[in-house]
């Protein structure tokens, strides 16, 4: 008897969930939004490349993209060659918590400022800052983080064209969000000639960039052909939602090339996985732009 009721009842919800759909169709009230739907479905970001040198765009956007393939998670790339002209970008507006990539603007703000104050670091600053990048310390990126203060912070990425990165609030520096395209303008201005860093700024950058522990030099330099110098700097943190987000900035220079790749990733199930999916696209890059 109670199957019997249980079916009726389901039966007679099922009738009247076609009515209503029924009537809802010849309003017109649901096709609006199933067909606005469509095209988001569809919209599934690709690899774009561009480049002066014949056949190297179609080969990293082919190259880049079996790399990602069957890889689980939602990564951005992004990746600038000098030497060729050549640009690739993957969701590169799309933002991620920066986790500790967000060091090197952190620096390159001290030294952005203290260009404007006509001084030298300190020595407290000096070690403060090796430390925030060779080891990633971040007791110590939380001192200069409230050192600077909101007002240069933002100062800086104004004057760095950096208009979609926004500092995390109430001290939380990792969640900052960046995307692919205000790193990549970051590392343009620590590798080339400009007005919002000095000479001497930029070295220091890459300076220490170049000293990362070796425990820490995963990421975008993986496979980097032999001759070729690298800078780099990674990120990683953990939350409830999204998972693991693992980022690798990274610039390089020898061979022909003077190159800097960007890699953002969230929802990767461990650290490791997000390590194996950046290192995947790097090696890619590095393997292309060798050949050319």
């Amino acid at each position: 008897m109670t199957h019997g009721t249980a079916s009726e009842n389901s039966t007679g919800a099922a009738r009247r969930a076609r009515a209503v759909v029924a009537a809802g169709l010849g309003a017109g009230l649901v096709i609006a939004p199933l067909a606005a739907a469509a095209p988001a479905a569809a919209a599934t970001p690709t690899v774009s490349c561009t480049s002066a040198k014949a056949g190297l765009a179609d080969k990293l956007k082919r190259d880049i993209t079996a790399a990602l393939a069957n890889r689980k998670g939602t990564v951005a790339v992004g990746l600038y060659d000098r030497s060729t002209k050549t640009t690739c970008t993957l969701r590169a507006t799309s933002a991620y918590d920066s986790a500790s990539v967000v060091k090197v603007t952190v620096l390159a703000t001290l030294l952005w400022d203290a260009k404007k104050h006509d001084r030298y670091l300190t020595d407290r600053e000096a070690s403060l800052t090796k430390a925030m990048i060779t080891k990633s310390d971040n007791a110590a990126t939380t001192t200069l983080w409230k050192q600077l203060g909101m007002t240069k912070i933002k100062g800086f990425l104004s004057a760095a064209a950096m208009t979609k990165t926004v500092p995390g609030a109430n001290g939380y520096w990792g969640l900052t969000q960046i995307n692919v395209t205000d790193e990549q303008k970051l590392l343009k201005l620590v590798t080339a000639k400009n007005s919002v860093l000095s000479d001497n700024s930029r070295a220091y950058i890459l300076k220490l960039m170049g000293q990362v522990v070796s425990s820490q030099r995963w990421g975008t330099p993986y496979g980097v052909p032999s001759g070729v110098s690298v800078a780099v700097k990674n990120g990683w943190l953990q939350r409830a939602t999204h998972g693991w987000r693992v980022h690798s900035v990274g610039a390089f220079k020898g061979g022909g090339h003077d190159y800097m790749i960007t890699v953002l990733s969230h929802g990767n199930n461990t650290m490791n996985y997000g390590i194996a999916t950046i290192q995947g696209v790097a090696k890619a890059v590095h393997k292309d732009l060798k050949a050319s």
